[in-house]
């Protein structure tokens, strides 16, 4: 409990200092967090991408004329 009792002896603005720089640590800590989580492979983009590949291929296969 040493830490709590030095941190009872220090000025108001210093202590709101403290905990601002805390929870500005955390909230950063968080979002980077987030973003590394979600920006990760993207399996619906990658579906949609497919999708639209295959979509054109078949165009281009059915606008071709026959060779008979």
């Amino acid at each position: 409990m040493a830490g709590i009792s030095g941190f009872r002896g220090l000025a108001p603005k210093t202590k709101n200092v403290i905990v601002a720089g805390g929870l500005t640590a955390f909230v950063f800590g968080v979002y980077f967090y987030t973003m590394r989580a979600v920006g990760g492979t993207d399996e619906l983009q990658v579906a949609i991408d497919k999708f639209e590949g295959d979509k054109v291929q078949k165009q281009a296969e059915g606008s071709m004329p026959s060779k008979v």
